[in-house]
Parts: structure tokens; C-alpha cells; sequence
């Protein structure tokens, strides 16, 4: 699996991060699981193509010293799809950003 991982994080930075996923993400259906939304005009084409397989979504994953981004892009509605498959360049670069956003917004007082 591709991903895109922060570790050696503290508990405090752990937490703050969690409420910013709260706030800016959907919680998916496991703790500390939720569901980073590609925009649309982002996806691929096959992506844009199956609506009734969407939203399209990168899962983050929060563990109690690193946080988790999947560089997978999923339909929320379909486990296995040819919709699936690895971010393109620019949704790899979206979920990277986000990432980044996070740590300045979320840490930027930790």
C-alpha cells in the first residue's frame, strides 16, 4: 500500500489532530478512521464516471503516535471497483497538501 505517514507525533499533537480530522473530514466507520473527500474535478475519469460509487475518498488513519494517509483513492459506496485505484498526481499532491495544511493548522501551537 502507498502511503504517506508522520510519525513520532505526542499524545497532545495526537489529539489536536483528531479534532481537526473531526472538523474537516468524514469519520468513517472505525475510531480514528475518516474519509478525505478528492474533489470532483480532481477525479479520474473512470473515477468521475462511477457517481453511484462515490464520494471518492483517501482514508486517514489516526494511531497514537503517527497519522496515516492513504495515497488510494476509494469510492465510499464499493469495496472493489475498477473506480479504485492508487491518487493520481494531482490527488496525490492534494492529499499531501491537506497533510500539510493539518500540521501548520493543527500543531501550529503544539
Amino acid at each position: 500500500m502507498k502511503q504517506y505517514v508522520i510519525d513520532e507525533l505526542k499524545p497532545e499533537e495526537v489529539a489536536k489532530i483528531l479534532s481537526y480530522l473531526e472538523n474537516h473530514c468524514d469519520q468513517g466507520g472505525l475510531q480514528n478512521i475518516f474519509w478525505l473527500e478528492i474533489p470532483e474535478k480532481m477525479l479520474s475519469g473512470v473515477q468521475a464516471g462511477h457517481t453511484s460509487c462515490g464520494p471518492h475518498c483517501s482514508a486517514v488513519e489516526v494511531h497514537s503516535d503517527k497519522v496515516i494517509f492513504e495515497l488510494l483513492v476509494r469510492g465510499r459506496k464499493k469495496i472493489r471497483c475498477e473506480c479504485v485505484g492508487y491518487a493520481t498526481p494531482s490527488q496525490r499532491d492534494f492529499i499531501i497538501d491537506f497533510a500539510d495544511t493539518l500540521l501548520i493548522t493543527a500543531l501550529s501551537d503544539a
